[in-house]
């Protein structure tokens, strides 16, 4: 499995899933710690969680592999640890208050979805 197969799948879950403002950051040349970041926006933490619930099970079935999870939708934020991908899912609110985007504003935007 490549990673960026993975990523650009995960990606297109969320956004047929509805998921808001998507993007995929390739950070390749930037830090160790991933490879790439997908980053996206839900409207209620019901849709938070549905989003992850959908891009976990597509990534389970297609690539046979299970992230380490973290965060609750009720906080507005979810994280799925892949290794090389990591999916981010947002409140609006979460999300303008972190700023991924910004922090790694470095990195190559490979896909924005909005």
């Amino acid at each position: 499995m490549e990673p960026i197969e993975l990523a650009r799948n995960l990606a297109e879950t969320l956004e047929d899933k509805k998921g808001e403002d998507i993007i995929l950051l390739d950070l390749q040349e930037l830090a160790p710690l991933s490879d790439y970041f997908v980053i996206c926006s839900g409207s209620s933490d019901r849709t938070i969680k549905a989003l992850m619930d959908a891009a976990v099970d597509v990534a389970r079935e297609n690539f046979k592999v299970k992230p380490r999870r973290e965060g609750k939708p009720e906080e507005g934020w979810l994280l799925a640890d892949y290794g090389s991908v990591v999916v981010h899912i947002f409140s609006n609110h979460q999300r303008e208050y972190y700023r991924l985007e910004d922090l790694w504003s470095e990195a190559k935007v490979l896909l924005h979805v909005q």
